[in-house]
């Protein structure tokens, strides 16, 4: 994609009879800058200079829509084809361990995750990201959007990501979202113990083939599973999260009263007795699955004969 960004500004400035030293002037950076972009070579262009781009070259927005694709060329090979799978996928099923998944990060939530990140270079770059991770979340509001179903771990709502204020912005979103027929919110109490996937987050992807892939990331790793027998695996391990967790209602329930300050671990039924809540609320709902906004979803109705 770099390369590409790259052919294409050499293409449109020569329509428009620059050099690079008078392109370079244009957006204020050397010419040697220009002909690194140009080959492909050096330092990856920033989102600022892709937009003054194509301002200077009257790309029509063709530059800046580009450069997303040339910026997730920075990120090693298994997490570009994670990213690049997720944009297909029909359903998206993951488990958070220690900070809100990406699609439902608030920007000033994001903007606190990433710049814990140590190998961050600047304000620059930190923008660039938060930015990117934005632009990501377009797609659960474009056609063909995802079924979505998130597993939090208590600890993601317990701990004040850029403090009181950003966090009450967070879970009021987590809210907002879980109202949404194709997102499922539930949080995972640490009274269930240890598990499987503690080590990271996990994310179980199905493509519109119908195949399947799990992704398994820590802080500095990630891990994408192809293979038919492994994945299997995978699902097994979050349908046991996923039962293990708190169901839908009470999810949201623990999720409002931690935004609201008043949240006590003693107040949560026995893991006995939310299966036996959870039990009943299935069979209120006729056998439909409860969505995260409290609403049924019921089986298709056939007039009987």
């Amino acid at each position: 994609m770099a390369a590409l960004f790259g052919a294409r500004v050499r293409r449109l400035r020569t329509a428009a009879g620059l050099t690079q030293a008078e392109l370079g002037c244009l957006v204020h950076v050397v010419s040697t800058r220009i002909t690194q972009i140009e080959r492909a070579s050096g330092a990856k262009p920033t989102l600022e200079l892709a937009r003054a781009l194509d301002v200077a070259l009257r790309a029509d927005n063709l530059l800046v829509e580009l450069w997303p694709y040339v910026y997730r060329e920075a990120f090693p090979d298994w997490s570009r084809a994670f990213m690049a799978h997720s944009e297909r996928a029909v359903a998206i099923r993951q488990y958070a361990a220690h900070v809100v998944p990406g699609l439902l990060q608030t920007e000033d939530y994001a903007r606190a995750v990433l710049s814990l990140d140590a190998l961050l270079v600047g304000e620059e770059q930190l923008e660039e990201r938060v930015a990117a991770r934005m632009g990501r979340q377009e797609r659960l509001s474009s056609p063909g959007l995802p079924e979505l179903w998130v597993i939090l771990d208590e600890a993601v709502l317990r701990r004040p990501i850029g403090g009181g204020a950003v966090m009450r912005k967070q879970l009021a979103r987590l809210l907002d979202a879980a109202a949404e027929r194709h997102i499922t919110v539930q949080v995972l109490p640490f009274d269930q113990g240890g598990h499987e996937a503690m080590g990271g987050s996990l994310t179980v992807l199905t493509l519109p083939d119908g195949s399947e892939m799990a992704y398994t990331e820590g802080s500095d790793y990630g891990q994408l599973i192809e293979e038919p027998a492994n994945v299997s695996r995978y699902k097994v391990i979050y349908d046991r999260l996923r039962a293990a967790a708190l169901p839908p209602l009470m999810s949201l329930d623990m999720i409002r009263s931690t935004m609201e300050g008043n949240y006590r671990g003693s107040n949560l039924p026995s893991p006995f007795e939310r299966r036996r809540l959870a039990q009943e609320q299935l069979q209120q709902s006729g056998g439909g699955r409860l969505r995260g906004g409290g609403r049924r979803v019921p089986r298709d109705r056939r007039p009987r004969p």
